[in-house]
């Protein structure tokens, strides 16, 4: 897999190098996946979200929108995580290379 980066490298993407380009592919994907997340978690004041969820409260019951509520609250939690981690190796790979 090394191998396979490093001469892949000499060759930019849209002026990217292969890693570089990937990285950017992961950051968008977790950055919509984000976005996805937040929208869709039922706020206090239930404006759009609560629109979205209260759909799922009359389909599914109260019980399992609670459940599904937490669910997406833990996702949310790893998925920001997991971005926060994608941009700081992203602003290192740039920087060192």
């Amino acid at each position: 897999m090394i191998g396979l980066l490093t001469t892949a490298a000499a060759k930019p993407i849209l002026g990217l190098s292969v890693p570089q380009f990937i990285m950017g592919i992961v950051l968008l994907i977790l950055a919509v996946a984000l976005i996805v997340l937040v929208l869709f978690q039922s706020g206090k004041d239930k404006r759009l979200s609560g629109t979205i969820a209260g759909a799922a409260e009359t389909f599914f019951g109260k019980s399992k929108a609670a459940s599904n509520e937490k669910k997406m609250t833990i996702a949310t939690t790893i998925i920001s995580i997991l971005f926060a981690i994608m941009v700081l190796v992203m602003y290192f790979y740039i920087v060192t290379h």
